[in-house]
């Protein structure tokens, strides 16, 4: 199923069951967006993700940056991270996230794109760090890109177009029942950041 024509409803859940994920849609005017772009490409700490997969250590081509609360450690694909702490722009860029959604976080993970051909394989958020069907406020700057979800049992998939300046938050049992991937693509050559607010527990 996709939604890249759908009127936009932030209330509508774009999952058909177990789970819940609302697009609030662009929540930053075009100016104000790309200077978020321009300033997080430039002032973020950004690094070449590392990932374990069948035992081999795999350097991405996309750059990653973990920022929180305090200097606490995260990990995803057998490999740690500590959060570096938060900019002025990512702690304005929190607080907006947070009274838009009304929920709150402690900690962000960003990733860099260069260009279409970089993108993320199907996962889920599902780490023991991570607060237990938690919000993640997902936040995108620069190219467009579609991001798909897939049902862990049934297979079923929804997709959507993510814009510039746009969030979309995962809640409830997403994490659980549901994969998401940003898929490559050789139509886009532009770059995009991701930033995606969680709240951590056990540190």
């Amino acid at each position: 199923m996709d939604l890249f024509g759908d009127s936009l409803d932030s209330t509508k859940n774009l999952l058909p069951k177990d789970g819940i994920v609302n697009y609030y849609g662009k929540l930053f005017l075009q100016q104000e967006a790309n200077h978020y772009f321009n300033n997080l490409l430039t002032d973020i700490e950004w690094k070449n993700d590392e990932a374990f997969i069948m035992g081999k250590l795999i350097i991405t081509k996309r750059k990653a940056a973990w920022y929180g609360d305090s200097a606490f450690e995260y990990s995803y694909s057998n490999r740690t991270k500590i959060a570096l702490p938060w900019t002025k722009e990512l702690l304005t860029l929190k607080s907006k996230i947070e009274i838009e959604t009304g929920e709150s976080f402690n900690s962000c993970l960003l990733n860099l794109y260069h260009s279409g051909e970089e993108g993320m394989a199907w996962h889920s958020d599902g780490e023991k760090d991570l607060k237990k069907d938690g919000a993640i406020g997902s936040v995108s700057f620069g190219a467009e890109r579609k991001f798909s979800f897939k049902h862990k049992k049934t297979g079923q998939k929804v997709s959507i177009l993510l814009e510039h300046g746009s969030l979309l938050v995962m809640t409830g049992s997403t994490q659980t029942h549901w994969l998401h991937r940003l898929p490559p693509t050789k139509l886009v050559s532009a770059a995009r950041i991701n930033l995606t607010f969680r709240s951590i527990i056990n540190y």
